[in-house]
């Protein structure tokens, strides 16, 4: 039955990605759901394909998605869906190359299928519970860097870091000097399968949403990886903060952040 489910995850996402691709360089109206949270017509185009996808396929789950709320029940449902129909969309209404559609089952609100499709690259990560994530269906796992100064990090900041006490830039300035080199590409999904096969060594950020982190972090755990909170509790879901890893730098990373929060 997963594996079923899996595959319609897999060509949902990979339809919905062709919907973005034909915005890409020419996104339409552009609406503001806050000072610099955005939102594009094609946001809501890829999101209404999965969902009515999904309640077709599957008319007894319940769906969270980040344009639409909560449809078809409630979020307590023994099975429910976080969907994220553009994950970076700043990035996407600029042209910047880096964003993607994520999609994530919860069964009794614990993520046990994971899918994040990159259009722009043709990148399909993926992962089910208790089997090895996945690249186009290549296995993938973490990198084996073994110290932060060694390390390529990622990060994101909150839409309203400009008056959110939690903005990340104490920790970002902390990481940067003790690392390698910090990365902030715009798309969480992203970051965290970017973990999940070694091209990050961690990615950590505050103020997500679920939707934002639930399929990476299950792809990063599959893959080998360290995911908790940014408070070292490794009970993350649900929650408003995520730290990924390749375990090996995992408590580095977290003494970082936590200095700059004491």
């Amino acid at each position: 039955m997963i594996q079923e489910i899996l595959n319609n995850a897999t060509f949902i996402s990979k339809k919905a990605g062709s919907i973005l691709l034909e915005g890409y360089g020419n996104p339409g109206t552009i609406s503001h759901k806050g000072v610099s949270d955005i939102v594009t017509h094609y946001d809501k185009k890829s999101e209404d394909l999965i969902i009515e996808f999904i309640k077709n396929k599957y008319p007894e789950h319940s769906i969270t998605a980040e344009e639409s709320g909560i449809l078809n029940g409630t979020k307590d449902n023994k099975y429910h869906w976080l969907i994220d129909p553009l994950d970076g969309t700043t990035n996407f209404a600029h042209s910047f190359p880096f964003f993607a559609v994520s999609i994530c089952l919860l069964d009794q609100n614990k993520p046990i299928l994971g899918v994040v499709y990159d259009p722009l690259r043709d990148e399909l990560f993926s992962s089910i519970s208790g089997k090895p994530s996945t690249l186009n269906n290549s296995p993938i796992r973490v990198s084996k860097t073994n110290s932060l100064q060694d390390s390529l990090i990622g990060t994101g900041f909150p839409y309203d870091m400009n008056a959110n006490q939690s903005n990340n830039l104490k920790e970002f300035g902390s990481i940067m000097y003790e690392s390698q080199g910090v990365r902030r590409a715009g798309a969480a999904a992203l970051d965290l399968c970017y973990t999940a096969c070694g091209r990050l060594d961690g990615f950590w950020e505050f103020e997500l949403q679920p939707w934002d982190m639930a399929a990476g972090a299950l792809i990063v755990t599959n893959s080998g990886g360290q995911v908790t909170n940014t408070n070292g509790d490794p009970n993350w879901f649900p929650g408003v903060s995520v730290l990924a890893s390749n375990g090996l730098i995992h408590q580095e990373i977290l003494a970082n952040i936590k200095n700059k929060n004491s």
